[in-house]
């Protein structure tokens, strides 16, 4: 079943391309009628105005540009005032991963602000389905009521085209969303990222099917076109992967909807990555048709309600003919230099606050203060995510760094899950994308530490509310979920973000390797185009050690591991982790486990920041040998061994050990750049092995940071020793009648003066005849009476074994003549 939402059921005649009077006009000139021509009405401005990704900022924050929900409506209202012809849209994102002040009264603040600013259709975000499909439909979307919905009550439409029920393939919630104004009538397609599955729980969504955005999008703008629209415009939470317009349609999932969603489609609204721009690309079949406005708008106004798009469209509305389109990004605050001493830049609200939305914030605010100013601790430094750069150079987050928030919140999950009813966790691991800002404390004011952390501050980090599940892995499931960081979707499809670095509990550390593959996707059905063979290049990370507390994990061992109930259904494309077995609920949220931590360990003491890093590439060089000889070089190259904010403890060399022996020490290169995997603290090993080592023994290099503590393993194979094998007969001519009784002397050597014990063997031919042990005492000699042999040649020779420590070697062949 199609779901079209209609708020004003006045009828409009499809007038978008092809002017109705004009056949009227036609057929009457054939009756030979002649009329007079009737006034031409003035064209109508349509105006649009969207936003997306506001999660729930409803406050004005003048430290950054988020101008908050009550500066959003007074923007509203006086465009709106301006041109009565608009309509206020979003992109999707406007609740879940929001503020404490909106997280904590599950959003409902943000719906009323929306409400009173006058939203009146958005496309449906990954965040709006955090709780699931039935909390959209049934709170979020179903109307207030103050006993059965009190967090409920949105009052503009959410649509998705591209989100149909298993069991029917009806609409999940409406595809489109119709306003007429007068003669002109526009039409609103939604669609939501084809990532879904793996962005939100899986259980959550366990009825939905995700098809293709292109595909489901052309089908509803043409059956829009078809029944009167004279603009459709798409709303798409799914977004550029930078602002660049000119290479934003080259190529990527991005591009594939910029160029192939259909000319029906007059402009794309979009969201999700956070980015502001404001492009356009032409669309070739309107250049074709001689239009007046020959290129489509693709926009998005960034994140947390800094901007607002605003679009102007000049329709005739007896032809719906587009004559003119303007399109610009609207600053919704401007910043302001300081005015020393002061040397804070400040941000001034561009539009009036409306006074009714900013009452609702306020309220909103003042009932976090009371629920959120509840000390749970002190911290002594800040938890931070990771960070890197942009192309131009500015800081941003970057989901695929190792942060000290990450491990701390792994760790905390371990340890509410430690006891037997829990599990008994001896691992937990976070997913970067549920920690939305650092844990920094409240300043005291002069930017020291140690702080004071509230649970407002706590809360903020995690506002899901996700529970805690722990599950049974085996060390090889372990390995599969680490490799897993590199991210592919279930079709083997590249990600948004093509690399996610867990954060992981204490005690547990890893080594990797990493290297550019090409891929090959596989054609998702859902997505109604076929992608079966395309094939891109990226990197792709294996797993070289594990150890838990100090032992290596086992493969075919299982362990006891604890992940929040996004990650454990699949989430984020950690497929591995659905496979666990003996699952269960703990029933423990995330935010509770942390209050008890913080009472547990920080009560008192504050918490000390662990700025040791637990995953550390170690790459050797192409050719490596896989086994080194006693006072060879081994040489390798080290990555990922720092943090990478500023406020991050850093080593400035690796220590390399052998037992209490110090091999060397090896500068490290801290710099951060644009890369969005875990780069960032880079060195070149190279140490000499002592020439006393044991053949055929490992070794164990210990690579250490003095200032963060970072400590990796790097197992080392010792070559067993060459050996050499001669084999000499006392004679090489015998009478088989007389004295035909041959002694065979073998003479066995190896490498660096490496005992030799094992086996020899006399071959004749292929034939073994004789043999004999060598012991230490030997010296590597041995002298053995060779059974009677018979008349003919014999190709005789000495095979050795080899031992723990010696390789096996074989000696020349000698002809022995029995006559």
């Amino acid at each position: 079943m199609r779901m079209r939402s209609h708020p004003d059921h006045t009828s409009s005649p499809s007038r978008r391309r092809i002017a109705a009077g004009a056949i009227t006009a036609v057929a009457a000139l054939a009756a030979g009628l002649v009329a007079a021509a009737p006034a031409q009405a003035a064209p109508t401005q349509i105006q649009i105005l969207a936003t997306n990704d506001f999660h729930g900022r409803i406050l004005d924050n003048t430290t950054n540009g988020e101008a908050g929900a009550a500066v959003l409506a007074g923007a509203v209202e006086q465009l709106r005032a301006a041109n009565p012809n608009t309509v206020f849209a979003a992109a999707g994102d406007l609740i879940g991963a929001s503020t404490f002040e909106s997280f904590i009264q599950h959003d409902k603040p943000t719906i009323d602000a929306l409400n009173a600013a006058g939203l009146e259709v958005s496309a449906v975000g990954n965040h709006e389905l955090d709780q699931g499909y039935n909390d959209l439909v049934n709170r979020v979307m179903a109307p207030y009521n103050a006993t059965t919905n009190p967090y409920g009550g949105a009052q503009w439409q959410y649509i998705a085209a591209n989100l149909k029920m298993k069991a029917t393939g009806d609409d999940a919630v409406p595809a489109t969303w119709i306003k007429n104004f007068g003669d002109v009538q526009v039409g609103f397609v939604g669609a939501v990222t084809e990532e879904l599955p793996s962005l939100v729980s899986p259980g959550g969504i366990a009825d939905i099917d995700v098809k293709g955005i292109v595909d489901s999008v052309n089908t509803e703008a043409a059956d829009l076109v078809a029944n009167g629209a004279d603009l459709v415009v798409m709303l798409v939470h799914e977004g550029a992967p930078s602002t660049d317009c000119t290479t934003m349609n080259a190529s990527g999932k991005w591009a594939d909807i910029i160029n192939n969603v259909s000319p029906n489609v007059d402009a794309i609204v979009s969201g999700h990555t956070h980015l502001a721009y404001n492009c356009s690309f032409p669309v070739q079949q309107w250049v074709n048709e001689g239009r007046a406005v020959t290129d489509r708008p693709v926009v998005s106004a960034g994140q947390y309600g800094t901007n607002l798009n605003q679009l102007v469209y000049t329709v005739d509305g007896a032809t719906g003919v587009v004559s003119a389109k303007t399109q610009a990004i609207l600053p919704l605050e401007h910043s302001v230099p300081p005015v020393p001493p002061s040397t804070t830049t400040t941000w001034v609200a561009n539009y009036p606050a409306d006074p009714a939305v900013q009452a609702i914030a306020d309220a909103a605010a003042k009932q976090a203060d009371i629920l959120g100013q509840q000390p749970l601790g002190k911290i002594a430094g800040a938890f931070n995510r990771a960070q890197a750069k942009n192309a131009a150079g500015a800081v941003i987050e970057n989901r695929g760094g190792e942060s000290t928030l990450g491990n701390l919140v792994a760790e905390v999950q371990r340890w509410a899950t430690e006891n037997p009813e829990s599990g008994s966790a001896q691992i937990a691991l976070m997913n970067p994308g549920g920690l939305r800002t650092d844990m920094t404390g409240t300043d005291p004011g002069d930017q020291s530490y140690p702080r004071t952390l509230t649970y407002k501050q706590a809360a903020v980090v995690q506002p899901f509310a996700n529970t805690l599940v722990n599950l049974q892995l085996t060390g090889a499931q372990l390995k599969t979920v680490l490799e897993q960081q590199w991210q592919r979707d279930a079709f083997n499809a590249l990600p948004t973000r093509p690399f996610l670095r867990l954060g992981v509990s204490e005690g547990f550390e890893y080594t990797y390797t990493q290297k550019t593959v090409t891929e090959t996707q596989r054609d998702n059905p859902s997505t109604g185009t076929n992608e079966e063979g395309l094939q891109y290049q990226a990197p792709e990370g294996t797993i070289t050690g594990m150890w838990l507390n100090g032992q290596p994990i086992d493969l075919a061992k299982t362990y006891s591991v604890t992940v929040n109930s996004f990650l454990a259904t699949g989430g984020d494309n950690f497929r591995e982790l659905n496979n666990g077995t003996n699952k269960r609920d703990t029933g423990k949220i995330d935010l509770s486990a942390m209050v008890d931590y913080m009472a547990a360990f920080a009560s008192t003491t504050p918490l000390p920041v662990d700025y040791a890093q637990h995953a550390v590439e170690v790459a050797f060089p192409a050719g490596a040998p896989t086994a080194y000889d006693p006072g060879a070089t081994v040489a390798f190259d080290v990555k990922s061994w720092s943090l990478s904010t500023p406020a991050d403890v850093k080593d400035t060399e690796v220590k390399v050990s052998l037992g209490d022996t110090v091999l060397g020490t090896f500068p490290l290169n801290n710099a951060i750049g644009t890369s969005i995997y875990d780069d960032y603290g880079t060195a070149s090993v190279s140490v000499v092995l002592p020439s006393t080592l044991t053949p055929g023994s490992s070794v164990t290099l210990t690579l250490t940071g003095a200032s963060t503590g970072t400590s990796v393993v790097v197992p080392i194979a010792i070559d067993k020793a060459d050996s050499t094998t001669v084999g000499l007969p006392n004679k090489t001519f015998a009478n088989s009648n007389g004295n035909g009784v041959i002694q065979y002397e073998t003479t066995v050597t190896a490498q660096w003066g490496t005992p030799v014990t094992g086996v020899v063997t006399i071959y004749d031919g292929a034939q073994p005849i004789a043999t004999a042990n060598l012991t230490a005492a030997n010296n590597g000699v041995v002298k053995i009476k060779l059974p009677k042999l018979g008349k003919g040649d014999h190709p005789l020779s000495a095979q050795y074994s080899g031992s723990d420590t010696v390789k096996p070697s074989t000696s020349a062949t000698v002809v022995v003549v029995v006559k």
